[in-house]
């Protein structure tokens, strides 16, 4: 059978640098946070619309061509959740393919690419269905919340360069329900690098899913919450000037702030691996004895995100591709940067 329409999108992983871990309602966020976009690390999604006989939602899925059930019915409960936004879903099948640039669950925020693609290609069906175009800046939006109810960090893989989510008194425009492109960012972070070290491409043993539910009764969420506010009040503003030194401690203080928290909930996981902590400490070396400002971040899992000025790109690529190479045989990596957010393609 033809396909009716067809639409492609990719839509990037992004990495946050201050933490959002715990929600409440329909996937809001305890606390505010902000991200760098990337560019390399994206999930293509192509959607096909073919006609069918009114009734309950009919999609299937496809990663990297091959029949993905668990993420299919992942797929399938969104849209039926969501369905009154979309009635058209009644009447129309949906056939997804899609593919990552880099391992899927992992703790390199797949689900915050898969979700962003999805909800992206959902709304330009939407578009071509009714006939009722938005403005850029309406897709966007609705792009951003439809995202954040799919997968809370979704949101912000709409926007290029940097995006914030969450109620911060610090960012003009802030809301918990979808995110906004980051205003003001000095010119120094408009082309950071991130240099992804792979320790390990295994799923991880607990989803961010559990993750964030186990901070429902976590001994520390209070104080959690305050520390993330503060340090997104002081980020802020440590983005605006371009204070690098402070870019650097306020971003290894969040990422180990969210595994302490996997460290110390009820029951407790460990996430990281020897590797993962092997390449902090090699890290905080190459920095002392370098003066060039790397520092690494963390998202769920064992990979360790390495952040720097693109101006030190050369050396800091050289580094990990022959003395880290040497040290760490089984070391991999995705040399990425700062992107410009989706693009469609069809």
């Amino acid at each position: 059978m033809k396909a009716l329409h067809t639409i492609e999108w990719t839509s990037p992983s992004n990495i946050a640098l201050v933490k959002y871990w715990g929600k409440f309602g329909d996937q809001l966020p305890r606390n505010p946070s902000v991200s760098f976009t990337l560019k390399l690390a994206f999930t293509a999604m192509k959607l096909e619309l073919f006609a069918k006989d009114p009734g309950p939602v009919s999609v299937e899925f496809l990663f990297e061509g091959k029949p993905n059930s668990k993420f299919q019915e992942k797929i399938q409960k969104y849209l039926e959740k969501e369905k009154n936004l979309f009635p058209w879903l009644e009447r129309i099948h949906l056939k997804l393919s899609s593919h990552n640039t880099f391992p899927h669950s992992s703790g390199i925020a797949s689900s915050a690419s898969s979700m962003s693609a999805l909800c992206l290609c959902l709304l330009s069906a939407d578009e071509w269905v009714t006939g009722n175009e938005r403005s850029d800046s309406e897709f966007f939006k609705f792009a951003s919340e439809l995202s954040r109810l799919a997968s809370g960090s979704a949101g912000r893989s709409i926007y290029p360069t940097m995006a914030s989510w969450g109620e911060s008194a610090s960012i003009r425009g802030s809301s918990n329900h979808y995110a906004t492109e980051f205003e003001d960012l000095h010119p120094y972070f408009h082309d950071y690098c991130d240099s992804i070290l792979i320790v390990s491409s295994k799923e991880k043993s607990v989803s961010s899913r559990a993750g964030h539910s186990l901070m429902e009764n976590h001994p520390y969420k209070e104080a959690r919450y305050v520390q993330a506010n503060a340090n997104m009040a002081e980020l802020t503003n440590v983005l605006k000037k371009g204070d690098i030194r402070r870019f650097v401690e306020i971003v290894e203080e969040e990422a180990l702030s969210l595994h302490a928290l996997m460290m110390t909930s009820r029951p407790s996981f460990i996430l990281l691996r020897p590797e993962s902590l092997e390449l902090i400490e090699k890290i905080r070396e190459f920095r002392e004895q370098t003066q060039i400002p790397a520092c690494f971040t963390i998202d769920a899992g064992p990979n360790i995100h390495l952040l720097y000025p693109a101006k030190n790109a050369a050396a800091v690529k050289a580094w990990i591709e022959k003395d880290l190479k040497s040290q760490l045989p089984d070391l991999k990596w995705i040399h990425d940067e700062v992107g410009t957010g989706p693009v469609r393609l069809q």
